[in-house]
């Protein structure tokens, strides 16, 4: 065989060998890059898995301190309501007492005042028992009236007095009607018993003769 073919194959077989390694590093190369970005999955797998677990941990403490913050506003809440109630119930009590109060003594003043006359009343029936002049026991009854009507007036007590008005039948109560010459029909031409008014209300109405 020609020595020129021999050195040709020869070289041939050289090349192909060496193009077998160079392709076995490349694909030893291509499975060790391979294997190092699996172990890299499984670091970044790893890391992945261990941060939820991180931020779960970290959510459950944030539960618990706003839980926890809650119950202290809850109970904060619920003190400022009991004392609220407490409070409630308290001023319940004092206004039924003042009511209570009001109701029994609502006349305490006016009853201050109807004692001087009281008194004046019965210094008068002493004065009458060795009285020798009708004057001066007519006029201590005078100065007594007077001291009522002063006390009346102070609790705006005010009689209601027709005598020549028009008969009103919402302040007047007619006794009787006559005839009466001169007198204009439906007046009140006698005064049996005054009527009297509390603070402009009714109390008890006049007592009046009424001419027809």
């Amino acid at each position: 065989m020609d020595a020129g073919i021999l050195l040709s194959k020869k070289r041939l077989e050289m090349t192909g060998q060496e193009n077998d390694t160079a392709q076995s590093e490349v694909q030893s190369n291509d499975e060790q890059e391979a294997e190092t970005l699996e172990d890299a999955n499984d670091v970044v797998d790893l890391e992945g898995e261990l941060e939820p677990a991180e931020q779960a941990d970290t959510d459950v403490e944030s539960l618990k301190n706003q839980l926890d913050k809650e119950k202290e506003l809850s109970q904060a809440n619920k003190d400022l309501a009991l004392r609220a109630q407490a409070e409630m119930d308290n001023l319940r009590k004092r206004t039924a007492r003042d009511v209570e109060s009001a109701h029994k003594y609502a006349l305490e003043k006016f009853v201050n005042e109807l004692l001087p006359i009281m008194d004046s009343l019965e210094l008068g029936m002493s004065a009458a028992e060795s009285a020798e002049n009708v004057a001066d026991l007519r006029e201590g009854m005078d100065l007594t009236v007077k001291m009522f009507n002063t006390a009346m007036d102070k609790f705006n007590v005010k009689a209601v007095d027709p005598q020549g008005e028009k008969f009103n039948p919402e302040q007047h109560e007619a006794v009787s009607m006559q005839e009466i010459e001169g007198a204009e029909s439906g007046s009140v031409v006698t005064v049996m018993q005054k009527g009297y008014e509390l603070n402009g209300r009714l109390v008890r109405p006049a007592m009046v003769v009424v001419a027809k």
